[in-house]
């Protein structure tokens, strides 16, 4: 893999993820691009990893968008739907993510956390989507709206003015708040809480949350049965209940 993005497989099933551009604030110029690609294939295929966390190098910067010069460059008009590697969108996962947002997040920062299934912010941290003041747009933030009130999306959107972490925190885009020194180790506790659980039950509920965003009652209900079929008729769904009756810990097969 290019150094562009650092993969770190921990053995304890998590696998961190660092986008190493510190210099040009982490941007999505096309080796980071790349990188985030083979790293979240990796991730994916590789059944000893469970959760991924995202980060990025450095102190200031997250992410800071987009590689305007590549812009430039190439007279570029719609972005390619397959140009930036987003989990969930165009990768295809089928386990948790967390943002760990260590500095700015603006524009395809913003977008790379908000992709993750979880975001946890240093109190340093600043968030902005700021298409509009560069003449830019950001379908991207669509889904947006089920995680933030729509008076608030709308003034992120129409004035790009960045947002603290804290603002982050009361409006429900972020998860935890840590102080920078800990950013990392909050984000790991996180992921270790999600370990704790069975495997099946994990990403059975990670599905369920999707379904409801996406359907109506009735039909995020039905097809949430449906995808907790396999999660029911588990052995770990047999392993939970008798190791909780046996006052012992849980021994997860993921089968």
């Amino acid at each position: 893999m290019s150094d562009a993005v650092l993969f770190d497989a921990r053995p304890d099933g998590i696998a961190v993820l660092t986008l190493n551009r510190p210099e040009r604030r982490n941007c999505l110029a096309q080796d980071v691009r790349e990188g985030l690609y083979a790293a979240w294939d990796r991730f994916e295929r590789d059944p000893r990893l469970r959760v991924a966390i995202l980060t990025g190098a450095g102190e200031k910067a997250f992410c800071a968008g987009g590689d305007l010069e590549e812009m430039v460059e190439t007279g570029m008009t719609v972005p390619p739907r397959a140009m930036f590697p987003l989990p969930y969108d165009t990768i295809e996962l089928t386990k948790p993510t967390i943002a760990a947002v260590n500095g700015v997040a603006f524009a395809g920062g913003w977008m790379i956390a908000q992709a993750c299934d979880l975001c946890v912010a240093s109190t340093s941290a600043r968030f902005a989507i700021t298409e509009v003041r560069v003449g830019r747009s950001s379908p991207w933030a669509a889904p947006l709206i089920h995680m933030i009130p729509q008076r608030i999306m709308m003034e992120l959107l129409l004035t790009g003015q960045p947002v603290t972490a804290q603002r982050a925190y009361e409006i429900g885009l972020v998860n935890r708040l840590a102080e920078p020194a800990e950013l990392l180790d909050t984000a790991i506790e996180l992921a270790r809480e999600i370990l704790a659980g069975a495997p099946l039950s994990v990403r059975a509920a990670r599905e369920t949350v999707m379904l409801a965003t996406e359907m109506g009652r009735t039909a995020a209900l039905q097809a949430a049965r449906h995808a907790s079929e396999l999660c029911y008729h588990s052995e770990d769904a047999q392993e939970g209940p008798r190791a909780f009756a046996e006052k012992r810990p849980a021994q997860w097969r993921g089968r």
